[in-house]
């Protein structure tokens, strides 16, 4: 079974809140593999507790039955289909283990087998079906219609899907821009963190390129077209992010990865056993049975057993901690990683901006807690993100704020308003002159965003703004260098300078800024190239490309774009940054139990083997035997649930 992101019929979709995008979102029985293998586990646990309460078989039987028809007919049938192309395959081996445990009387066995194998194959479906939504669902972030000029000046609505590179499209205070162009007219602030991923919304004004999708500010523009509908920055994240999850080989456990020789083999071996003594004149029931020993000894429960439990513990007790990882498959890659490649805004920083200076200018008069009161009481009838920076500041400190009067907004100059009877303006420093100069280049230069606050006509502070690094950052960044053996990279669509500072202060070294989404998956794909296994951390639309190219994706989950949680193989439910490296050494310590259930599994199997080939193995201690070693293993597994499993994992992650 593989992963790839393929097109399915949207089914019926979640209603969308009013004023976000509508989500389509597949429901988990609208799939044919769900309902059959709910109904597989449904048949079940009906028929087990009869069994062993020792009601007649005529009570559980036709139960089991039905949980063997509806389970398994589906692998059985891809089964046979791949015999015909010549392959064998384990998910028909595990038919045909089930159906000959059945024949000698192991009914529960074969059909706990069918059941494990038809849930595993509808929750891949889900989670592919799931990916396949949010691919379509990022295509609504573009507005489907556009207001294009014709020469004279007149208006009309269109379909973005009918404007042609060279026409001028009309953007609206709060609308979306429709189609990749350049601003021909006006001046506004537009939001762009769908692309790019920068935390604040960026200024616009004639010849600024902007983007089919990102949300336009409080002016309004007009936008010659550069690119068609179909050729849009955000047409081309959903093409590389189908392109990334269909052509990228699913890794797959290692019992799979000798599925044919396996196959092969046991079978080959069962008709051996069962033919050879029969030529030599064993009569026929004896050697029947011999085969059906040897098939139920040589049966790979134990060894699926061996792979299964300490990947699935693992995956639930990393759950318990607010880390969804969505498969077996991903938790045994997770302990493979070698390089990590991090985004800057959202993941490494807390994704919104703080202010983080406040200075007073020489001979205003005011001190810190003087300048933010007056700059936050006249930011606070705006919208913008830096005001609710501002604003948010001055409630940190337990500031009362006066009412403002007379608020005006500029786009990309800033706000003003009357506040206690002095006029405030609160903008760009663009046109401040003297020693100040020297404070703002200073913030600059350290990635901040410079504000000017000015009282009664006259300079009277600065403001630095900036995305704080979470609070676990470089501690995370440490931790992952020693895990992997080499310092993660940063990727990230902001500054150069807010990267550089971030990078310092987090300890990174590479830095790659300004990228948009095709770069981000050019340098995943060129560090995969290079023989890396690359972790990929992400919370954006902008990440989903890397996500999916990536050997393994991690999301982070509160503010995490729909598109990328669902292309991720991993969601940081709670945004516990430090729950990465955690994770990765619970991965390693999941490989290390695989690797001991292996060893027990063989052993035993080998052991079984020798003794019905080379001696005369009871049926009954056989089946003892496997199931034995079954449970062994399983037991083995379990023991990532405890919760030290994670603290040592957490320790381990943070040494």
């Amino acid at each position: 079974m593989t992963s790839t992101l393929t097109p399915r019929p949207v089914h019926e979709a979640e209603p969308a809140r009013p004023g976000t995008v509508p989500r389509r979102r597949t429901r988990a029985l609208a799939l044919p593999e769900a309902r059959w293998a709910a109904a597989a586990t449904a048949f079940f646990l009906l028929a087990l507790p009869l069994q062993l309460a020792g009601a007649p078989a005529w009570a559980w039987g036709p139960l089991y039955a039905m949980s063997y028809a509806t389970g398994g007919w589906e692998p059985g049938w891809e089964g046979l289909k791949a015999l015909k192309d010549r392959t064998l395959d384990v998910d028909l081996l595990m038919v045909v283990a089930a159906l000959g445990a059945a024949s000698i009387g192991q009914v529960m066995d074969g059909a706990l087998l069918i059941v494990i194998f038809a849930t595993s194959g509808a929750l891949e479906a889900l989670a592919t079906a799931r990916t396949a939504d949010s691919v379509r669902g990022l295509l609504d972030l573009a507005p489907a219609t556009a207001t294009r000029l014709s020469p004279d000046g007149g208006e009309q609505i269109v379909p973005v899907e009918e404007l042609t590179v060279g026409d001028t499209v009309l953007v609206r205070p709060g609308e979306r821009v429709g189609a990749d162009g350049r601003v021909l007219d006006g001046a506004s602030e537009v939001d762009q963190a769908t692309i790019t991923g920068e935390p604040l919304p960026v200024p616009k004004e004639p010849g600024d390129e902007v983007f089919a999708g990102t949300l336009n500010g409080t002016g309004a523009l007009r936008v010659r077209v550069e690119r068609d509908a179909s050729d849009s920055v955000i047409a081309r994240i959903v093409r590389m992010v189908q392109e990334a999850s269909e052509t990228k080989a699913p890794t797959q456990l290692f019992i799979e990865k000798v599925e044919q020789r396996y196959s092969l083999g046991m079978v080959a071996a069962t008709l051996a056993v069962f033919l050879v003594p029969l030529a030599f004149g064993e009569p026929l029931t004896d050697a029947l049975l011999r085969a059906m020993t040897f098939m139920i000894v040589a049966s790979p429960c134990a060894v699926v057993l061996a792979t299964m439990p300490p990947l699935l513990s693992a995956i639930a007790n990393a759950g318990r901690h607010g880390v969804l990882v969505k498969s077996a498959v991903v938790m045994e890659r997770l302990g493979q990683v070698d390089a990590v490649a991090l985004d800057k805004t959202g993941t490494l920083t807390e994704g919104s901006p703080r202010v983080t200076d406040v200075r007073p200018l020489p001979g205003s008069g005011l001190d810190e807690d003087g300048l933010l009161t007056l700059a936050a009481a006249a930011e606070r009838p705006s919208e913008h993100p830096l005001a609710r920076a501002v604003v948010g500041a001055a409630r940190e400190r337990g500031l009362d704020l006066p009412e403002a009067q007379d608020f005006a907004s500029a786009p990309g100059v800033g706000v003003t308003a009357v506040v206690d009877g002095h006029a405030v303006a609160v903008g760009a420093p663009a046109r401040l002159t003297g020693d100040a100069l020297e404070s703002i280049a200073e913030l600059e230069e350290s990635g901040r965003t410079a504000v000017l606050v000015v009282v009664d006509g006259a300079p009277a502070g600065l403001l630095g703004i900036a995305d704080r690094p979470r609070s676990d950052a470089a501690a995370t960044v440490a931790a992952l260098a020693t895990l992997t053996g080499a310092a993660p990279t940063l990727l990230t669509g902001d500054n150069p300078r807010a990267a550089a500072r971030l990078a310092a202060e987090t300890g990174i070294d590479d830095v790659r800024a300004g990228l948009l989404p095709q770069d981000k998956l050019a340098a995943v794909q060129e560090m995969e190239s290079a023989g890396r296994k690359v972790l990929v951390v992400g919370d954006g639309v902008n990440d989903a490309p890397a996500l999916a190219a990536a050997h393994t994706g991690i999301a982070m989950g509160r503010a995490g774009s729909d598109l990328a949680l669902e292309t991720a193989d991993a969601v940081i439910v709670r945004d516990e940054l430090a729950a990465v490296p955690a994770t990765v050494a619970l991965s390693r310590r999941a490989r290390g139990l695989v690797v001991q259930n292996l060893v027990i599994a063989g052993v035993f199997i080998a052991g079984l083997v020798v003794w019905d080939l080379a001696g005369d193995l009871p049926l009954p201690l056989g089946v003892a035997g496997h199931e034995g070693s079954t449970v062994l293993v399983g037991l083995n597994g379990l023991r990532l649930l405890r919760e030290s499993a994670w603290q040592k994992a957490a320790a381990e992650g943070s040494a």
